[in-house]
């Protein structure tokens, strides 16, 4: 077991640090590198809320593979995720951005605006749930190729019912924060900060759900904080 819960769910800083300063920073777009700059000088230790390089690498080439084009992403904060994903579509693809805090949208917004990307998002200042409902009652059901999920742990659930009805049979709905920093791991009287604890029993319910939950193919994989991927089966 981890001796201290943050961040990444690795063992060693050391290796993340590796995986980021080998791998993913090298390759990394110059405006998300800019952006991911930014966030840490404004937001400091909750810059941790944007997925990593490496993770934003792995949702670009997954997105690629699957020549999404029309995406959903609830929850933003300062873009990262959303600029990835952006820079993933194609010239004509589409992705509706969700979240109540236009204000760290706004602090990312002047590097996807650099990055020549703005044309695809539209952001929506709201909370999700009632622009799905919005969507759903406009005809946007099964119209969806991805939905990305960065948001309010509590609701991830309520979420899953909403974007299984607006992702196409076939699509991909991925949720971040899976494995919170391996608390989910953890006992109830292991040491954690008080944000991990608080939010820690979302995420397990979350997890015995989704794994019970026949109208999905699942994949839990061990990249960031975790990152659940399901394939609508129905």
């Amino acid at each position: 077991m981890k001796e201290k819960f943050y961040g990444t769910i690795l063992q060693s800083d050391k290796l993340a640090k590796y995986i980021l300063e080998t791998s993913a920073y090298p390759r990394e777009h110059e405006q998300l590198k800019e952006l991911r700059n930014a966030t840490v000088d404004k937001y400091q230790f909750w810059s941790l809320m944007n997925v990593p390089a490496d993770e934003g690498q792995f949702l670009s080439m997954f997105l690629k593979i699957m020549n999404a084009k029309k995406t959903i992403e609830v929850g933003v904060f300062t873009g990262y995720s959303l600029l990835s994903t952006a820079l993933a579509l194609p010239d004509d693809g589409k992705i509706i951005a969700i979240d109540p805090d236009r204000e760290a949208y706004e602090t990312g917004l002047p590097f996807i605006q650099k990055a020549n990307m703005t044309h695809k998002i539209q952001f929506i200042q709201s909370d999700a749930t009632k622009v799905m409902n919005d969507l759903q009652a406009k005809g946007e059901e099964g119209t969806f190729d991805f939905a990305f999920v960065d948001a309010d742990k509590e609701n991830y659930i309520n979420y899953h019912e909403q974007l299984l009805k607006l992702v196409k049979v076939g699509g991909i709905i991925a949720y971040d924060n899976t494995l919170w920093s391996g608390t989910v791991a953890a006992s109830d009287e292991d040491e954690m900060q008080d944000y991990l604890r608080g939010c820690r029993g979302h995420i397990i319910k979350l997890n015995s759900f989704l794994a019970s939950d026949s109208r999905i193919e699942l994949a839990h994989l061990s990249i960031g904080d975790g990152l659940t991927l399901c394939k609508r089966l129905q």
